[in-house]
């Protein structure tokens, strides 16, 4: 731990992406009956895009946001659009604790991509947190026990497409500011669910579901925020296992709100994705 680490300042602002991660769930699943996820997507883009050309207007201008990288900007962004969709897909067909279990694997598919698009090696310790958290997500969705449907596998697909966008944020990071990066990812995201639900229509929300809406793109960019300030006031290797007090947090959510049950193999299966994103973190620590 570096003299500039404090952990109880970072885990104030975990709570913060925990906090908004959780409202997102729920307002994900209000909305799915007026609107569908790329729809959803499109009005959560056009009011993020809003939000951060005011934050890029203040701090900056618009001269930041010249690239010679859009082609990487598209494949971030691409990557990110069909992964959130997918979440949002899951949200809606099976418990929040079951997704969100198998959303945290997404470290792990880092793992076994990154040999393939960073150049990274596969080490021992990557192969045992890889092994460790496959079997997590069979623990989780115990294929041959209980009934596997589409949401298992939007789940699954989901942390594969976000591990990719991880990947590619590690990449355009090293030359974009971080207002560049959203600024690009919400005109994108905009566009991209503009042209995909322009063939039906789009549809106009009630006052009831645009608050949703609302609720939806406001917790998604406070809880990036929160999660990218607590990763400045503390090492990955303390910020990140403090995520995963979101299980907890929203399995509560759904059994209060939508009398989910309690699955005790979601809970042991999670056991063994956590266990594997800490194998990662020390080997990731002592290189």
């Amino acid at each position: 731990m570096t003299d500039q680490s404090h952990p109880l300042r970072a885990a104030i602002w975990m709570l913060g992406a925990v906090a908004s991660f959780s409202a997102m769930a729920v307002a994900g699943r209000e909305i799915s009956v007026e609107l569908n996820t790329f729809e959803l997507m499109m009005y959560r883009s056009a009011i993020g895009f809003f939000i951060i050309s005011l934050l890029v207007f203040k701090f900056g201008g618009f001269a930041q946001l010249k690239t010679d990288r859009l082609s990487m900007h598209l494949k971030r962004n691409a990557f990110h659009f069909v992964g959130q969709n997918l979440w949002f897909y899951g949200i809606v067909v099976i418990p929040f604790s079951q997704l969100v279990a198998l959303e945290f694997t997404s470290p792990i598919w880092v793992i076994i991509l990154a040999p393939f698009f960073l150049g990274e090696k596969m080490t021992k310790p990557r192969v045992l947190a890889a092994i460790c958290g496959f079997i997590g997500v069979l623990v989780v969705a115990q294929p041959g026990v209980a009934t596997l449907n589409a949401g298992h596998a939007a789940g699954v697909s989901a942390a594969v497409f976000f591990a990719l966008n991880i990947i590619y944020t590690r990449q355009i990071s090293r030359y974009e500011t971080v207002l560049s990066v959203l600024f690009w990812m919400t005109l994108m995201q905009f566009t991209f669910g503009l042209i995909l639900s322009l063939p039906g229509g789009i549809p106009v929300p009630s006052a009831e579901g645009m608050k949703w809406v609302l609720i939806v793109a406001i917790a998604g960019l406070t809880a990036h925020f929160c999660l990218t300030t607590a990763l400045s006031l503390a090492p990955a290797s303390i910020v990140a296992p403090m995520e995963f007090i979101r299980l907890p947090v929203i399995t509560f959510v759904g059994m209060i709100l939508y009398d989910e049950p309690f699955v005790w193999a979601v809970a042991i299966g999670a056991l063994f994705i956590l266990a594997a994103n800490f194998i990662n973190i020390r080997a990731e620590g002592k290189t």
